[in-house]
């Protein structure tokens, strides 16, 4: 990303305020604590969500042959009240939710969304079984804009979203993954990181690798993905997160919370007793 050098004036009580936000890792230096502060400040209030939940929940079957899998119970609500909730208590309420299998049973559970306190509109999706990739393409008319989030629906987290937003707004790439750390890595893409950057991303990789951090299933993506995302694709994680890697424009968010891809059974489990 090019840089500009400029020469400011400023009040000393206001640069104080300023050096008191450094800590040497988030915010490295005054110059860094400037610029994070006024994309801050910059950054659209109004940031768009889209989650994924079209997934037919295979794993899971044959509970799956009657609930979608992001209604699946835990302690008493469908996993996907948990994302919601936790979007609403951070100010984002402008959430579009992309359905495929059994998606009338999401839309009859949460309606609009006001039960919740959040605006919800669905994206029924074209194909059955069709990854990733092409339901974020389908939403291109609803996210050209401004950068969006998009979360998995089968996906718990603890993560502060709008400091996800705010980082990759800083860094102006064309996509930032958050990053869990795993010990076993073979079920998930793996990043490579060099600095904030991911200069490589492997999908499930069949070796062992000297990289723990995962994709999370959250990302930040801007509205130039759609120009990555061939009809052809299927998964981001295999026709689209590598060709940024490569091209130096997809960038890392590690975080370091509790995280569950509810995915199986035995993650379904864990998750009825932990969260």
């Amino acid at each position: 990303m090019a840089k500009t050098r400029l020469t400011i004036t400023l009040d000393e009580d206001l640069i104080k305020r300023i050096d008191s936000a450094v800590d040497g890792s988030k915010i490295r230096n005054r110059s860094h604590a400037i610029e994070y502060l006024l994309s801050t400040c910059l950054i659209p209030k109004s940031t768009k969500v889209l989650i994924l939940a079209g997934g037919e929940g295979v794993n899971f079957r044959p509970l799956t042959y009657e609930l979608p899998k992001s209604l699946l119970p835990i302690k008493g609500k469908p996993l996907l009240s948990y994302t919601l909730e936790a979007l609403r208590d951070q100010g984002l309420t402008d959430i579009y939710i992309s359905v495929g299998h059994l998606g009338e049973k999401i839309k009859e559970h949460f309606k609009d969304g006001s039960s919740i306190g959040v605006k919800l509109k669905y994206i029924q999706q074209e194909k059955k079984s069709q990854g990733t990739a092409i339901p974020v393409l389908e939403a291109k008319k609803y996210f050209q804009n401004e950068p969006f989030l998009v979360l998995y629906g089968d996906v718990l987290a603890k993560i502060d979203y709008l400091d996800l937003v705010d980082f990759h707004s800083s860094q102006r790439g064309v996509a930032t993954v958050a990053l869990a750390s795993v010990e076993k890595t073979a079920m998930w893409g793996v990043a490579s990181v060099q600095g904030n950057r991911i200069f490589d991303f492997v999908e499930k990789p069949k070796t062992k690798t000297k990289s723990h951090l995962i994709n999370a299933g959250i990302y930040v993506l801007s509205p130039e993905i759609f120009k990555y995302i061939p009809k052809d694709a299927r998964r981001l994680e295999k026709d689209v997160f590598p060709r940024l890697a490569s091209e130096g424009k997809l960038y890392a968010y590690p975080f370091e919370s509790d995280w569950y891809d509810v995915s199986s059974p035995e993650v379904y489990e864990k998750v009825l007793k932990n969260w």
